[in-house]
């Protein structure tokens, strides 16, 4: 059984959780890193890292995992989207506090050439090559400061006035691009890997109707106790389902239209969703909980509390 490091103290929690989650079911399965490397494919270097929570594992190793594993993958793709989002969020602030400080030293920088004091009038020594060169290397030195400023706020059109950088020129051709999933489906045409629409749909798992994923937004959501619950609507399958995490055993969830129920309960997992429901509108649906304590609550149709 692999020894796991200790995760770092300010790894965001719901990367932490997600870590501790595909540890735990390493452990079960009772494989080795090197032997779910030469399961999965993806090399031991990389599970390493994904199992350390140094870095996030892409969505299709999860998938291997869970298949190698016997986990549920429904489960794990679930955790897999809340932390996707917390990474994210941690890499932009990240991104934010690395710009400042380059912005911080290009100024101070700038600052070591800046007006010269002024002198008083007195004859000057003739001025010689050798003595030129040290403010030349330092307008130099700028020159190259200035550089990196500019490949620094390049990539955050808020800062400066670099707006324009960004889009294309007016005599630049828009570029091409295949009609999304959603474009798709208003064309009447059912997106690749997308398997029932509507009525269809309903008893059926998200997942492996491929209406998850980018497929699917979430429409309403809430917190119940200490378990954030959403309701999933996906567009190009006309469904809704709902979707628990930070649950713990014994936790219920459901999706509920006028006239239709579908409900899932938490196991070993902490997330879990429903099959999914018809509908003709994502406000036709909401989601409930009921927690083992017997705390209860529903979204309502486009009332969102954000992750805390």
């Amino acid at each position: 059984m692999a020894r796991w490091r200790p995760l770092a103290e300010d790894l965001d929690p719901q990367v932490k959780e997600f870590t501790t989650q595909l540890r735990r079911q390493v452990e079960r399965s009772g494989l080795s890193v090197s032997a779910l490397a030469d399961a999965t494919g993806y090399s031991r270097t990389s599970w390493e890292r994904y199992l350390n929570g140094r870095l996030l594992p892409p969505r299709h190793a999860v998938v291997a995992l869970a298949d190698v594993t016997g986990a549920e993958p429904g489960h794990l793709t679930t955790m897999w989207e809340l932390t996707e989002r917390a990474w994210s969020r941690s890499e932009g602030r990240r991104d934010i506090t690395m710009e400042a400080a380059a912005v911080a030293e290009a100024r101070a920088a700038l600052g070591e050439f800046g007006p010269p004091p002024q002198l008083a009038d007195e004859p000057r020594p003739a001025t010689t090559g050798r003595r030129r060169r040290g403010p030349l290397l330092v307008l130099g030195a700028a020159v190259v400061v200035l550089g990196a400023l500019a490949v620094v706020l390049l990539p955050f059109p808020g800062i400066g006035h670099h707006t324009e950088i960004a889009g294309p020129s007016p005599s630049s051709p828009a570029p091409s691009a295949s009609p999304s999933a959603p474009a798709q489906h208003a064309l009447g045409v059912t997106p690749d890997g997308v398997k029932c629409t509507g009525a269809g749909c309903a008893g059926k798992d998200p997942e492996a109707m491929g209406c998850g994923g980018d497929n699917a937004t979430t429409a309403a959501a809430t917190w119940v106790g200490g378990s954030y619950v959403e309701m999933r609507y996906s567009d190009v399958c006309d469904a809704v389902w709902a979707r628990i995490s930070a649950a713990a055993s014994g936790d219920r969830v459901s999706v509920k239209t006028a006239r239709r129920t579908q409900q899932s309960r938490i196991g070993n997992d902490a997330a879990t969703y429903t099959p999914m429901l018809a509908v003709t509108a994502p406000g036709q649906g909401k989601a409930c909980a009921v927690l083992s304590g017997g705390v209860k609550g529903c979204t309502a149709p486009g009332a969102t509390t954000s992750p805390r």
